[in-house]
């Protein structure tokens, strides 16, 4: 395992972050024994930073990471977690949050403490309410060690947070296909110029960008390369070529993905990638703008819709449809994992999407998510809908 330096504390940090938003599932809950295992096996191959936050898994993500640090774990790691701003209507919420954080997951002290997803608007509502005066006195009073933000905003916003308080970190979204998006590059080095560590989410665009049979033309472009590697480890290699990033999160949850990314994460050093690497990173990802048609990440913020649309996994499906061209397959999979036959939920059809916007205020992505709803609809439902239901009905039952 690689480290590097949080610049304001000398924290030697994993350069491969665990993160705990996609943990594993079993009948519609964490899989308690395996995520704890994960987490155990990233710890003890050197991963000592692991994120979490208040809404993820609904809640039970904060637990269970506080269940996956007894027995001598917590000594070994960093604990980041997140004021959730969207539930702060007073200063007091925000020590009240806080409190409930520290108990849920069963310490005294979060070392990174941010405040989470925010943009210009909840910036400026958190400023008014006091956050400011909040983060001096729990880094004060012990309860919390280092303030950040996670951001998903304008790049213009992006700045004047950096400037509105000393922060020791931040976190944003930054992958080979959002050089310009939010924060950005030229984000990435702002908050690095003034001596603020970065913590990188999504890497993988929503697991996208990692995909093991990435699109035909994708892989013609990494079949050119010398050094042979996978699209995961292209993804990583390339946000870790940069000497801003402290820490990268990787939301993992398969064995096989830990283990793969841990080996990345021994070698990828900085500035390591040629000339000729960066230069097939690039073609690759405007090869993927041309495919793409939804930047979804697949973060889940949208949800719950109100009508029941799953959102992500609708864009998802529709994404894979263009970006592959297997139409016949991808219409298939939407239903199958769309309809609820094979979850035992209720149906998340994009068609049933009303248009009642509660969608565009939770999205970080920026996307006009009912507009691209009345798209995936038009071209992954259509008059024959039935017949593939029936199919993965049959299926089902032959494969019960």
């Amino acid at each position: 395992m690689l480290y590097r330096t949080m610049p304001k504390n000398g924290d030697q940090l994993s350069i491969l972050g665990f993160g705990c938003m996609r943990l594993p599932m079993a009948d519609g809950a964490i899989d308690e024994p395996r995520a704890i295992a994960q987490i155990h096996s990233a710890i003890d191959s050197g991963v000592n930073y692991l994120d979490t936050a208040w809404p993820y898994h609904d809640g039970e993500s904060e637990p269970l990471l506080g269940k996956a640090l007894k027995d001598g774990y917590r000594e070994k790691v960093k604990i980041a977690t997140k004021l959730p701003t969207w539930l702060v209507k007073t200063r007091d919420d925000m020590d009240k949050l806080l409190n409930a954080q520290l108990k849920k997951l069963g310490v005294d002290q979060i070392d990174y403490y941010l405040i989470h997803a925010l943009h210009g608007a909840s910036w400026d509502s958190m400023n008014a309410l006091g956050v400011r005066d909040f983060l001096d006195k729990a880094q004060q009073d012990g309860r919390i060690v280092n303030a950040g933000f996670s951001f998903h905003g304008l790049a213009e916003d992006f700045v004047r947070i950096i400037d509105a308080y000393d922060w020791t970190f931040c976190q944003i979204q930054y992958n080979y296909l959002d050089e310009e998006f939010q924060a950005g590059t030229k984000g990435l080095q702002y908050a690095a110029s003034k001596g603020i560590g970065v913590i990188i989410m999504e890497p993988l665009r929503g697991g996208n960008l990692g995909l093991p049979t990435p699109p035909p033309a994708v892989a013609e472009i990494w079949d050119e390369a010398a050094t042979k590697r996978t699209p995961v480890e292209w993804a990583l290699r390339w946000v870790w070529n940069h000497p801003e990033v402290t820490v990268v999160l990787s939301g993992m949850n398969e064995e096989a993905h830990i283990e793969q990314n841990l080996a990345i994460a021994d070698t990828a050093e900085a500035n390591s990638l040629t000339p000729e690497e960066l230069n097939l990173v690039d073609r690759a990802r405007k090869k993927y703008q041309e495919l793409m048609q939804v930047g979804c990440t697949g973060c889940a913020y949208c949800l719950p819709c109100p009508m029941g649309v799953q959102i992500p996994k609708c864009f998802d499906f529709y994404n894979r449809m263009h970006m592959f061209g297997d139409e016949n397959r991808a219409k298939y999979m939407y239903v199958a994992f769309v309809s609820g036959l094979t979850s035992n939920e209720d149906p998340g059809f994009a068609s049933q999407c009303v248009a009642c916007g509660e969608c565009l205020e939770k999205c970080p992505q920026g996307i006009q998510v009912p507009d691209m709803l009345e798209k995936v609809a038009a071209e992954m439902e259509g008059p024959d809908i039935q017949e593939r239901l029936a199919m993965v009905e049959a299926h089902l039952r032959a494969n019960p």
